[in-house]
């Protein structure tokens, strides 16, 4: 049986159910994807960008609390962030957009 996202320490039911709506099912699955390709997912389903939701992510997948990303630490993974966004996020797509592309109605970028 899989654990769910929710099971990762840092990850509550809001991160789970955004992960479902990106085809990420499981804890396992995140897992295996990694925080980067991840998150990357996430900003493609229609999550907005949040650089610290994504360091949260990073914390948590490495068992960490979620504010323990300090200094320049902090500084790569903003550098990471910017370059999952610019990659991943469509600030141009409007919701109707965004609806489809959940529901599998348009091809994933």
């Amino acid at each position: 049986m899989s654990a769910a996202v929710s099971s990762i320490r840092n990850l509550g039911p809001a991160y789970e159910t955004a992960c479902t709506r990106a085809g990420i099912p499981s804890a396992e699955a995140l897992r295996q994807l990694g925080a980067d390709a991840a998150y990357a997912k996430l900003l493609q389903s229609g999550m907005k960008p949040h650089f610290i939701g994504y360091y949260v992510l990073v914390m948590a997948l490495q068992n960490r609390p979620w504010n323990d990303c300090k200094g320049a630490e902090k500084k790569a993974l903003r550098k990471r962030f910017d370059a999952i966004k610019a990659s991943s996020f469509d600030a141009d797509r409007d919701a109707f957009e965004q609806m489809m592309d959940q529901i599998g109605v348009r091809p994933a970028p």
